[in-house]
């Protein structure tokens, strides 16, 4: 894991300063430490412990292969967040938030596919054929389409998650992601209203050293899970490639498997030896009782193994976050194909049980997922996941 964030960082960054205490939000007063010269300070210590478990969320969501889509289209916060984002790989959105862009999410891919028909075009010198006046029009949407899609041209699905700097200016985009049961990180400020926040950051959201200290964090965190993901592909390689190598030098080379076989005429040299050995050991063993306590010491040892319990990734069933899958593992529901057989209401009282921040989650669909992903069928699920617009039929 990252360094733990600081308290003196924070300081510095002017992360503790909040707004006017007449514009505040009342929700915010847990995350408020005081209030000088008509300016809410908002409490760092809380600040600290909200970006440690929303960093360690954000890497597992990471590490898990789902995209986290960045959204932050005020001015002071286009540049960092671009910069930053870019580094590790994932999706932003710094211009004009287009609307639909996760609940209407087809519509949106068939533009990001028309951007890429006008490239195909130009390079195969279909763009050369029109007329003067068509090629300005076709450039300026080409501009015009990579200006607001450009960094999403990637994203072919839905994000895991969504990170957003101040709520109140992307209001839409957390209904949106509400609607969806996209998980919503988020940096809030003193004026806004954390409830549909599932990962809150209290933060200042206005100053430009404040957004980039906590995005920095955010997206080292990011990078860790991507790396983990990584070296788990790797070692993964690493394991399977000795046992496909080791095969067929055995099918090649068949007198290896002679050598090993003792031949017939030593087993009978050595048969005397044994049966003797044997006669003996059998008189120890009627001598000696003491022997019997052996089974009672494997019979303690030998169920330790079956204690073990396989946990799969449930946050890749659209629709689940960190939260909802930690929520259901305590339950029991540990694998994809556990959770296909269990029972949607059950899934939301243990849902709303664990947390009422839950209780807003449609958990319908997801025994059909998780029976695709039990059944290997990762393509197929993905497909749906696209055309039901994120799992929500």
């Amino acid at each position: 894991m990252a360094n733990k964030a600081e308290v003196k960082d924070l300081l510095e960054a002017g992360v503790h300063f909040g707004h006017l205490t007449r514009k505040w939000n009342p929700n915010m007063a847990p995350y408020i430490y005081m209030e000088r010269n008509g300016i809410h300070v908002i409490n760092l210590y809380k600040t600290v412990a909200k970006l440690e478990e929303a960093k360690e969320a954000l890497k597992k969501i990471a590490s898990s292969g789902r995209k986290i889509l960045f959204v932050a289209t005020k001015k002071q916060a286009k540049d960092i967040v671009a910069d930053k984002v870019s580094n590790v790989n994932m999706p932003y959105i710094t211009e004009r938030w287009p609307g639909g862009m996760l609940t209407n999410f087809v519509t949106i891919r068939k533009a990001v596919k028309k951007m890429t028909a006008i490239d195909r075009m130009k390079k195969d010198g279909t763009f050369n054929t029109l007329s003067k006046k068509e090629r300005l029009q076709v450039d300026r949407l080409r501009a015009k389409l990579e200006k607001n899609l450009g960094s999403i041209a990637d994203m072919t699905r839905l994000p895991g998650a969504i990170f957003i700097v101040d709520t109140m200016r992307e209001h839409i985009a957390v209904k949106e992601a509400q609607k969806l049961n996209i998980p919503i990180f988020a940096m809030v400020d003193t004026n806004s209203d954390p409830r549909p926040i599932d990962f809150v950051i209290p933060a200042n959201d206005d100053a430009g050293k404040s957004i980039e200290a906590i995005l920095t964090e955010v997206t080292s965190a990011v990078a860790e899970g991507l790396a983990d993901r990584k070296n788990e592909k790797s070692s993964k390689e690493a394991e399977e490639a000795p046992v496909a190598e080791a095969t067929p030098e055995v099918a090649e080379k068949p007198e290896v498997a002679e050598k090993a076989a003792p031949a017939e005429p030593v087993v009978e040299e050595v048969a005397a030896p044994v049966e003797a050995a044997k006669e003996e050991v059998v008189e120890e063993v009627a001598a000696e009782p003491v022997v019997e306590e052996a089974p009672e010491v494997v019979a303690e040892e030998t169920p330790a193994p079956a204690a073990e319990v396989t946990v799969e990734d449930l946050t890749k069933v659209e629709g689940i976050g960190p939260k909802a899958a930690e929520a259901l593992n305590a339950k029991g529901i540990n694998t994809f194909a556990e959770l296909a057989k269990a029972d949607p209401e059950n899934i939301k009282t243990i849902l709303t049980e664990a947390s009422s921040r839950m209780a807003h989650l449609d958990p319908t669909s997801w025994p059909k997922q998780a029976q695709m992903a039990a059944d290997g069928n990762w393509d197929e699920l993905k497909a749906w996941q696209d055309s039901v617009k994120g799992g929500v039929e």
